[in-house]
């Protein structure tokens, strides 16, 4: 006797917010990103790595861009959870730097140890470009 073939149940969840690129716009979208994660159920420990990542790459889109706004999108698969800032654009993309004793400069670095992967793609739009961040489900708990 043939099985019939399960339905496919890839639910995928996304939330996406636009704020000025100020200093002040890194605190309400490390807000409004661990708002979205308490509505889809996330514990705390993924609620904080998601905040961390989202403050470190809405920093460096204010401060690295020559940007008048960021986007920025949590969107939340099966298998991941990314996060992506897009901002206006600056002549060079982000990279990640030895900082030696300094305090600034560690974002990248801070973003690459807590994440599965991370990069830059350009958007085709001037200089624009999209930075992300991904946690594979596994690496703390699942939303």
């Amino acid at each position: 006797m043939a099985q019939r073939p399960q339905p496919h149940t890839d639910t995928v969840r996304r939330f996406a917010f636009e704020l000025p690129a100020l200093t002040a716009s890194v605190a309400r979208a490390r807000g409004l990103a661990e708002e979205r994660l308490i509505l889809w159920g996330c514990g705390p420990d993924i609620r904080d790595t998601v905040a961390l990542v989202v403050s470190e790459l809405v920093t460096n889109a204010v401060v690295h861009t020559a940007s008048g706004r960021v986007i920025c999108e949590l969107r939340e698969d099966e298998e991941t959870l990314r996060i992506a800032v897009r901002d206006e654009g600056g002549p060079a993309g982000p990279r990640m730097r030895d900082c030696g004793e300094e305090e600034r400069g560690r974002g990248l670095l801070i973003v690459d140890a807590l994440c599965t992967a991370w990069g830059a793609d350009r958007t085709g739009h001037g200089t624009a470009q999209v930075v992300w961040a991904e946690l594979a489900h596994g690496t703390g708990e699942p939303c």
